[in-house]
């Protein structure tokens, strides 16, 4: 099977059934519309449901859907930059259906799927919604493909190096198979936001020995993160083709992200991440970008799914301001 077919829809939110509009406030999920199949030329979303990977309880696999409605509840204007994004019309081409049983084969499909739409379409600029963050792998392996040497940005509490011996691919290896399959070289990973008592000295060791670059959330709290971000951005500028960035929602604190299969305290705030996602968004090299391991069914109010949500308008903010300057 190709695997644009493999892709199904979802149910979009209909406006005329919301409990109340306002005719003049435009939702953020009004920008994106079901992918009709025609020229793709700059952003759109793709599901990736996948999370009988995670070595933990996820429902992670229902995010996408969550994240889309979530969309629904914020507004498309950006009051700190005087800027709308209601004239953006954006494809969503729904989610990526996954194997029922066999988790190699579900990261076989992604892979499968990712690549044939980046060769079909090469000016797509994804946004994908995990799933765990073993949907990483596959995702940035059909990227790397596509689009030349690629650098990643990887906000995370932990590395998710592990190795491929006691569990096989899980959400704990998406860059250790990414670097054992040569489709990522070390110096091209930089990690922000790796957490304390969240990881193991082998795992750093590792790390070290292959060039990563890491950023503990001692370096973002001391340094601040712009800072952070203009030194990765530039490290990778001198030898990458292009960026690509991976949010693991764990990196927020347990406080702000209570929806993460790995919950702990010491993590970054959400006003935090969405800074750095907007200051990467101006940033023309950076061109992809995935939002994995938010479980609506560990969530309280949906806030995981709302924070993931304005991952995305950030992004996209940053992108908008880019193009008008």
């Amino acid at each position: 099977m190709r695997g644009e077919e493999r892709l199904k829809g979802y149910p979009f939110l209909d406006k005329a059934n919301a409990p109340f509009v306002d005719r003049h406030v435009t939702k953020a999920g009004e920008i994106f519309y079901p992918w009709d199949g025609k020229r793709i030329d700059g952003f759109g979303l793709i599901g990736a449901p996948l999370s009988k990977s995670s070595i933990s309880h996820s429902g992670a696999s229902f995010a996408p859907t969550v994240i889309r409605k979530c969309l629904h509840a914020f507004s498309t204007y950006s009051v700190e930059e005087d800027l709308d994004l209601a004239q953006l019309k954006l494809p969503d081409l729904g989610d990526i259906t996954m194997h029922v049983t066999d988790i190699v084969g579900s990261q076989a499909r992604i892979e499968e799927t990712m690549t044939k739409l980046l060769e079909n379409e090469p000016n797509w600029q994804p946004i994908v919604l995990g799933g765990d963050h073993s949907i990483s792998f596959p995702s940035i392996k059909a990227f790397a493909s596509a689009k030349g040497t690629v650098g990643v940005i990887q906000f995370d509490a932990h590395h998710d190096l592990r190795n491929l011996e006691d569990g096989g691919p899980c959400n704990g290896t998406p860059f250790r198979s990414l670097l054992e399959t040569g489709s990522l070289v070390g110096e091209h990973l930089v990690q922000v936001g790796i957490r304390d008592f969240s990881n193991s000295y082998p795992y750093r060791k590792y790390a070290e020995k292959h060039g990563v670059k890491v950023y503990t959330m001692k370096d973002v709290n001391a340094r601040g993160i712009l800072t952070i971000l203009d030194e990765a951005v530039a490290k990778l500028k001198r030898s990458v083709d292009v960026i690509y960035v991976s949010v693991d929602m764990d990196v927020l604190d347990q406080a702000h992200a209570p929806g993460c299969p790995a919950i702990s305290p010491g993590g970054m705030d959400s006003t935090t991440l969405l800074q750095g996602i907007f200051h990467l968004g101006k940033d023309s090299l950076v061109q992809g970008m995935d939002i994995v391991e938010v479980d609506p069914t560990l969530d309280f109010r949906e806030m995981t799914s709302r924070a993931a949500a304005h991952v995305i308008l950030n992004y996209l903010k940053g992108k908008c301001i880019k193009s008008i300057g």
